[in-house]
């Protein structure tokens, strides 16, 4: 079966993709998918709730976290990509290393979604422009799978000198330079912002999705992923909601995406495929009828 890449790449509609954490220590589903035929069969249901794309981890990069080796990452990996592919799934890749990089693009995944931007590995935006049919999403992140040296997750790398939305702008656009400069084609790259990647709190990320249409205004795709994540509880908090549940954050999460839809972002990055896809359906709606 073959995939149009550059139709998932120009899509006038936003796209949902559903998170496949292959970790023992993500922060929300750490351990619940790491035998492979529990990943396969989550994979499969995310994609009948009508996920259109399956990003792959094996690697958590939430605070703190410790790496896994690269044999193990390389294992869980492959062991998903070899049982989704035969499915029809379009697959992304979430991975800094581009040993694991280049092996799943060669067994048949479509998508790299780097979190370090093409920074923490710098050979993976070559093993990208080595397969030209595939993207590259290009995420901003400051922190490189380093910690946090403190009890607030990223504080030492979530000062913002200027303005939130300034500096990530020119620092994801740095990231994008040096990519093309190392053979990636504009075609195929995708921005993200990274909501949560060295911003913890409220302040770091709505300013990002506010300012949304600049993003757009790139000219390249972007994917928001806000999906459970510490400023969405908090969120959730400051609103009065004591103690928000798992649910909560994926209903607030399935909000979030409707807004992101009717922004025209690319895609939303979600864990709740079920939720994201009927308020995405609405937003996409919303959309059209605006530029009626």
């Amino acid at each position: 079966m073959t995939i149009d890449m550059k139709a998932i790449h120009d899509s006038d509609r936003t796209l949902v993709m559903g998170v496949l954490n292959i970790t023992e220590d993500s922060f929300s589903d750490g351990g619940l998918w790491l035998d492979p035929a529990n990943a396969k069969a989550h994979g499969e249901a995310m994609m009948k709730d009508g996920a259109d794309i399956i990003d792959i981890g094996a690697e958590s990069t939430r605070p703190g976290a410790k790496r896994v080796s690269e044999e193990d990452e390389q294992t869980r990996v492959l062991g998903a990509v070899d049982a989704l592919i035969p499915e029809g799934a379009v697959l992304s890749i979430d991975t800094t290393r581009a040993s694991v990089a280049r092996m799943a693009l060669e067994h048949g995944a479509q998508i790299i979604n780097d979190v370090s931007g093409g920074q923490l590995d710098r050979e993976v935006p070559h093993a990208v422009a080595e397969h030209t049919e595939s993207l590259y999403i290009v995420q901003h992140w400051r922190g490189w799978l380093a910690g946090s040296a403190g009890n607030v997750p990223d504080a030492d790398t979530s000062v913002y000198a200027n303005d939130v939305v300034d500096d990530v702008y020119d620092e994801l656009m740095k990231q994008v330079d040096d990519v093309l400069h190392a053979g990636v084609a504009p075609s195929q790259i995708i921005i993200d912002p990274g909501l949560g990647f060295s911003k913890p709190s409220v302040e770091h990320n709505f300013p990002l999705m506010v300012a949304l249409e600049r993003f757009n205004s790139t000219g390249y795709p972007v994917l928001i992923g806000a999906s459970r994540k510490r400023f969405v509880g908090a969120a959730l908090a400051d609103a009065g909601i004591g103690e928000p549940s798992m649910g909560s954050k994926d209903n607030a999460t399935a909000a979030i995406s409707a807004l992101c839809a009717e922004h025209g972002v690319w895609a939303v990055r979600v864990h709740d495929v079920a939720k994201s896809r009927d308020a995405v359906a609405i937003g996409n709606a919303w959309r059209a009828f605006a530029n009626v």
